[in-house]
C-alpha cells in the first residue's frame, strides 16, 4: 500500500518519544523541499519523483525518499500509482499562494538555527541568549553583517507574516471616531497601510529603526497610494516615540528585557497623554491553539536575543504596571492576540 493509503494506529509513547526527537529531520526535509522548489514544481497534476527530480535538478531517489518522509505529516501526499500530489500544507511552499509560508518555513531552519540549537540547556540555565557566545555579536548585527542571506530571508519572512496578520487587525480593530493611528515598531508598515485602507479619512504614522521604514511598503513610500495620508518617523521606540496620535499599535516587538518593554510602553504613554488607546499585540505560549508554535518561537527567541513570548497574565501584568488600563482581550487569529487599552487620565 502506498503512504496515502496506509492507516496507522497511534504511535506508542516511546516510538512518539523516537519521533520528536528525529524533529530535526522534518525541519530539514521542510527546509530541503523549500530550497529545492519542490512545491513551486508541482501542479495540481500528480507528479513521479522522476518528473519532479527534473523539473528541480535533483537525483530521483533522494527525492523520492524526501518526499516520502514528507507525507508522513500531511505535506505532499503518494497516490496508489506512485506520483505525489498536493495537500493543503504543501501548497503553502509555493511561492505563489496567498498564504506562503515559504519564507517562514526557511527563515525557522537557517544555519545559524543549527548551532543554536543543540545549547539550549546553556540557555536556560543561564537565561541569556547563546548567539552572542557563538559568533561574538549581537544577533541582529551578526545577521547584517555576518550573514546577509539568513538576514534577506528574515526580511522576506517577516514581510510575510506581516501582510498575512496585517490583513487580520485590521478586520479585527474599530477605530470608528479616531482620526490618527501609529505603528510603533511597525517594520514596513502593513498593518498601517491595511487600517489606512479600511478608514480613508485617518491619518497614520509608521515608527520604526531607520534601516526598516527605509524598506516600507510601497504604499506608503512617496508616489504610492496611501503616501499623502501617512508619515513615516524613523527612530528607536525604547528611546522615544516623537509621534502624536489617537491609536497606537505595538505588534510583535515586546518581546525584549523587562525594562526595554518598560520604557517602550512609557514613550508611548507620555506621548499619547490620557485618553489615548494603545492596542498591544502579541503571540500568547499560552491559552492558545497554536501552543506548539508559540512555544517554539519562545525558546528561539531565548537563543537568539535573549527575549520571551508572553503568557496572557505576564503581559497583563506589564500593561499594569505601565499604568495602563486593559479594556479587553481578543483572539486576532489562531496565533496573535489583542490587548487593547486605554492610557489613564
Amino acid at each position: 500500500m502506498t503512504t496515502a493509503q496506509t492507516a496507522h494506529p497511534a504511535p506508542p509513547p516511546s516510538m512518539r518519544l523516537r519521533e520528536l526527537a528525529f524533529g530535526a529531520a522534518c525541519a530539514a526535509a521542510l527546509r530541503a523541499a523549500a530550497r529545492l522548489g519542490v512545491a513551486d514544481a508541482l501542479g495540481d497534476t500528480p507528479l513521479s519523483a522522476e518528473d519532479l527530480a527534473a523539473a528541480v535538478k535533483a537525483e530521483p531517489k533522494p527525492l523520492r525518499r524526501l518526499l516520502r518522509a514528507l507525507t508522513c505529516y500531511g505535506v505532499f501526499t503518494e497516490q496508489p500509482d506512485g506520483t505525489f500530489a498536493h495537500t493543503e500544507m504543501s501548497r503553502l511552499l509555493r511561492e505563489d499562494d496567498p498564504g506562503s509560508l515559504r519564507n517562514i518555513c526557511l527563515w525557522c531552519t537557517e544555519p545559524w538555527t543549527w548551532d543554536a540549537w543543540p545549547k539550549l540547556d546553556e540557555a536556560v540555565r543561564s537565561g541569556r541568549n547563546v548567539v552572542e557566545a557563538l559568533y561574538g555579536k549581537e544577533f541582529f548585527v551578526y545577521l547584517n553583517e555576518d550573514a546577509p542571506e539568513s538576514a534577506d530571508v528574515f526580511n522576506r519572512a517577516m514581510t510575510t507574516s506581516s501582510k498575512q496578520s496585517a490583513r487580520d487587525v485590521a478586520e479585527l480593530l474599530d477605530l470608528s471616531g479616531a482620526k490618527s493611528v501609529a505603528d510603533i515598531g511597525g517594520g514596513q508598515g502593513h498593518v498601517v497601510a491595511s487600517l489606512l485602507e479600511k478608514y480613508p479619512d485617518m491619518h497614520g504614522t509608521l515608527m520604526d529603526l531607520p534601516r526598516v521604514v527605509d524598506h516600507a511598503d510601497a504604499r506608503l513610500r512617496e508616489g504610492g497610494a496611501l503616501a499623502d495620508r501617512v508619515t513615516i518617523v524613523p527612530g528607536d521606540c525604547r528611546e522615544a516615540v516623537p509621534v502624536q496620535a489617537d491609536v497606537y499599535i505595538i505588534k510583535n516587538i515586546l518581546e525584549w528585557d523587562d525594562e526595554s518593554t518598560a520604557r517602550c510602553l512609557r514613550n508611548v504613554m507620555a506621548t499619547g497623554g490620557p485618553g489615548a488607546r494603545v492596542v498591544v499585540i502579541e503571540n500568547l505560549v499560552d491559552d492558545t491553539p497554536s501552543m506548539r508554535f508559540s512555544t517554539a518561537m519562545d525558546l528561539l527567541l531565548l537563543l537568539n536575543v535573549g527575549g520571551a513570548k508572553h503568557t496572557t497574565e505576564s503581559m497583563v501584568s506589564r500593561l499594569r504596571a505601565a499604568g495602563l488600563v486593559i479594556d479587553d482581550i481578543s483572539p486576532v487569529n489562531p496565533y496573535l492576540h489583542a490587548f487593547d487599552c486605554t492610557v489613564p487620565a
